[in-house]
């Protein structure tokens, strides 16, 4: 099984807790200089416009096949939310010429997976595979995608399923507090619209999905990516076979929000709540930047990484709260800046206070040369061992994919992070992590928390 980014970093960062724990000396820092690139690697592009990664890669006899269509969230409207989701949990369930449970059987007979999501910027569907059956997969998925049959008769029961995945979300503090500060992040956008009320859920119609689909799925807007051990011969003869004729359709949706910088403090209610659940953040650049590695690194010095000052502040030393972490999420053209943290609800202001206090002392003070190092180390060793697994590198072509970023990015990625200098992050943190425009969402105990918040300003609702 294929470990996420978030299991590789966790994995490091244990490992080189349990090393230090047992006081034995660490293995010697790589070189300053390490070089991580994948030759051969290259996108074409059909006719019609669809794109086309093809990279044998690995050992293993096993191939991973994705073909990412240019849709989700970003084309819904504000009473269409989880449109694009429920249009992809129809197209698994058969096509018109395959019915579910034969879509099913081909693929368990191919020795995989078939997964259909849809994200915010883009749509999936994909699957890991035995190496032989490459072709016959980019097969199917040309079926699935080209093909759906949008079954009447299994729509109620899938509508069910994302209800109760909806009511659950909204029991849980995490998403309550992320849905507040999604909107804070991106007002009257797509971006901002986490979940969809339940009454407008139960309302979508087989037409709906099915006009959804016909605007927003096409050539123009895909790229299909197959990587691991195949036959490449075969695999770009049913690439040709299954796609060139594939209609075009519309471009890609472009519609990047405007700029948002301003200090907003929401608090949520949950009387009797034990933690306060934090979301601290703004918007900062997004991969398209020449500030973006340089961010990324920043960030996992501040709070991204398990041995970040944040974590080591309220997790180690305050005992506040056990597993804050910070991200850099991005969208296309957008990004954002954001720290999140459970923490007990008597020290929900004191949290807040150090967090503050954290990014005010990388703005005011750069940080030591064998801390950036360190940091630099970190994810150099993440990128490596993301990448050298097929669905790691899809995952990694996938994100270039959406931000427009060449090849050459890939290659220089770990050259640009051991080029960022102690300098370097304090400049992003002054110029793009500015406390006094960051907006804050508390989802906690009001009577509890309401005093602690006072230093940060007047909730609104």
């Amino acid at each position: 099984m294929a470990l996420s980014a978030n299991r590789i970093a966790g994995l490091l960062a244990l490992t080189a807790s349990i090393l230090h724990a047992q006081n034995k000396e660490l293995p010697p820092a790589p070189a300053a200089e390490i070089g991580f690139a994948l030759p051969g690697l290259n996108t074409t592009s059909l006719p019609n416009g669809m794109k086309v990664t093809a990279f044998p890669h690995g050992d293993l006899p096993l191939a991973r096949v994705t073909l990412i269509i240019r849709t989700g969230a970003i084309d819904e409207g504000p009473d269409q939310v989880w449109l694009s989701k429920l249009m992809a949990d129809m197209m698994q369930q058969g096509t018109t010429t395959r019915s579910a449970a034969g879509l099913a059987d081909a693929v368990a007979g191919m020795g995989g997976d078939l997964s259909i999501t849809a994200g915010f910027d883009d749509m999936s569907i994909s699957g890991t595979i035995l190496g032989d059956s490459a072709a016959a997969f980019v097969r199917l998925i040309g079926d699935v995608a080209r093909h759906p049959k949008f079954p009447e008769s299994e729509l109620a029961r899938l509508i069910g399923d994302r209800q109760r995945q909806l009511a659950i979300a909204k029991t849980q503090p995490q998403q309550i507090a992320a849905e507040r500060y999604a909107k804070l992040m991106y007002p009257d956008h797509p971006y901002g619209r986490l979940f969809p009320t339940s009454q407008a859920l139960g309302s979508y119609t087989t037409a709906q999905i099915t006009d959804f689909y016909s605007r927003t799925v096409g050539a123009a807007r895909a790229h299909l990516i197959v990587v691991g051990k195949f036959d490449a011969g075969r695999v770009q003869q049913a690439i040709e076979k299954t796609f060139t004729d594939w209609a075009a359709g519309s471009p890609p949706t472009i519609n990047v929000p405007p700029p948002h910088a301003e200090r907003t403090l929401v608090l949520i209610d949950r009387p009797g709540a034990v933690q306060s659940t934090l979301d601290v953040g703004l918007r900062v650049a997004d991969p398209s930047s020449a500030d973006w590695i340089p961010l990324v690194a920043t960030d996992a010095l501040l709070g991204g990484s398990f041995n970040s000052r944040i974590t080591s502040n309220i997790r180690e030393q305050k005992g506040y709260t056990y597993s804050p972490f910070s991200t850099v999420t991005a969208h296309y053209r957008s990004a954002s800046w954001t720290e999140s943290a459970d923490v007990t609800t008597s020290a929900t202001g004191a949290s807040l206070k150090e967090i503050f206090g954290e990014i005010d002392r990388l703005r005011t003070t750069a940080p030591s040369d064998d801390e950036v190092k360190s940091i630099q180390h970190y994810l150099d060793g993440v990128f490596v061992l993301r990448n050298s697994m097929p669905a790691g590198l899809t995952a990694q072509l996938e994100f270039m994919d959406i931000h427009g970023l060449d090849n050459q990015w890939f290659v220089n990625y770990i050259p640009a992070v051991n080029r960022v200098t102690p300098a370097d992050m304090q400049s992003m943190a002054q110029k793009y992590l500015d406390p006094s425009k960051m907006s804050i969402v508390v989802a906690g105990d009001k009577k509890v928390v309401a005093d602690q918040l006072t230093p940060y300003g007047s909730p609104v609702q």
